[in-house]
């Protein structure tokens, strides 16, 4: 335990709240305990009591009282505290960093945000990314859990307004990689099914899907969204899979996945729309190829591209595949190498 300090707040330091004073100074201290010690008085600023949300400056004097030296848990929204190995995982993800974005090559099975049953989630696991900031980064996009790969976050709020709307105005480019089922033909296209929600199971709707609607049906099913994703067949193994990547045009929920079982060339592993099931026995179809290819999803972000908000200068950030889909690659004998750093580029 220390004991009780007085401080003068300096020149250099701008008008703030107690607590986010407090929190900079002493790391290892709660929110909880410093609305704690304002109750009882052991908080005070030029010798009167006060509350967490006062206002404190340069000059004024803050009494503090004796504290634990040990550095307090992080803590991730719920409260419950990050461990150790989370912590580590999470950074161990960051694949670039700057003062105002991170992005992560997120893992497969973990989460983007909380929702049903879900409590150990990237949104949560932020807590352990601010890098010395005082608050954690904010997500911009999403990734389905069992999709990996490229995941960019916000440092500050001002950058996640940025890049939202940079999302929103389709001022980024994304491209998967995928390992699917059969071959498509032809091996460069376009699909532009429509996508609507079909209700699931359960009073929350597990097991929501989305169905494909045609171009010609879209003006029957008012609640159909347009979408449009681009793909570019790269390898094969003879007709029972391929390497395929692909760009979303549109950014719907379960888009790529729903796109490519729709014209009959399910994602490996992908148990939702190809058939938890079925084999693929040869015939181009299936969700599994069985052997020693693994039952994970096939599906990984492989890079993105955009324009920094804040230097200007266009960044692309890659992601390696996950190891179920590197071991399925070194498998087939592929290398990153083989991809074309735009196979799209003869659709602009």
């Amino acid at each position: 335990m220390s004991r009780v300090q007085m401080i003068t707040i300096g020149d250099d330091q701008p008008e703030q709240r107690l607590d986010r004073w407090f929190r900079k100074m002493f790391p290892q201290i709660t929110q909880g305990n410093i609305e704690k010690m304002c109750r009882k008085g052991d908080i005070r600023v030029d010798g009167g009591r006060v509350k967490s949300n006062t206002r404190v400056g340069p000059g004024m004097e803050i009494r503090v009282p004796p504290l634990p030296d040990e550095v307090a848990p992080k803590r991730d929204r719920s409260g419950d505290a990050i461990s150790a190995a989370d912590e580590k995982l999470i950074q161990s993800c960051v694949i670039y960093k700057d003062d105002y974005v991170i992005v992560l090559n997120k893992p497969a099975g973990l989460p983007t945000q909380g929702g049903s049953k879900q409590t150990r989630h990237v949104d949560g696991l932020a807590e352990a990314l601010k890098f010395g900031l005082e608050e954690k980064p904010r997500l911009v996009h999403r990734l389905d859990k069992d999709t990996s790969g490229v995941l960019i976050l916000a440092r500050t709020p001002a950058m996640a307004t940025k890049l939202t709307e940079a999302f929103r105005h389709k001022n980024t480019r994304k491209i998967y990689w995928a390992l699917v089922a059969g071959v498509p033909v032809p091996y460069l296209g376009e699909i532009k099914y429509g996508l609507m929600k079909a209700g699931g199971h359960g009073a929350r709707g597990e097991g929501e899907k989305m169905i494909a609607i045609h171009p010609r049906d879209m003006n029957a099913n008012p609640d159909a969204k347009r979408a449009h994703t681009l793909y570019a067949t790269l390898y094969r193994v003879g007709s029972r899979a391929s390497w395929v990547a692909m760009e979303p045009i549109t950014g719907r929920t379960h888009q790529l996945r729903a796109h490519m079982a729709e014209i009959g060339h399910p994602i490996i592993g992908d148990g939702k729309y190809g058939g938890s099931g079925q084999e693929n026995l040869g015939d181009g179809w299936g969700a599994q190829l069985g052997g020693i290819i693994s039952k994970k999803l096939h599906l990984h972000a492989r890079s993105l591209t955009f324009e920094h908000p804040v230097t200007h200068k266009v960044i692309t950030v890659t992601a390696p595949l996950p190891e179920h889909m590197r071991n399925s690659w070194d498998t087939f004998g592929w290398t990153d190498d083989l991809a074309a750093a735009d196979p799209f580029e003869s659709l602009r």
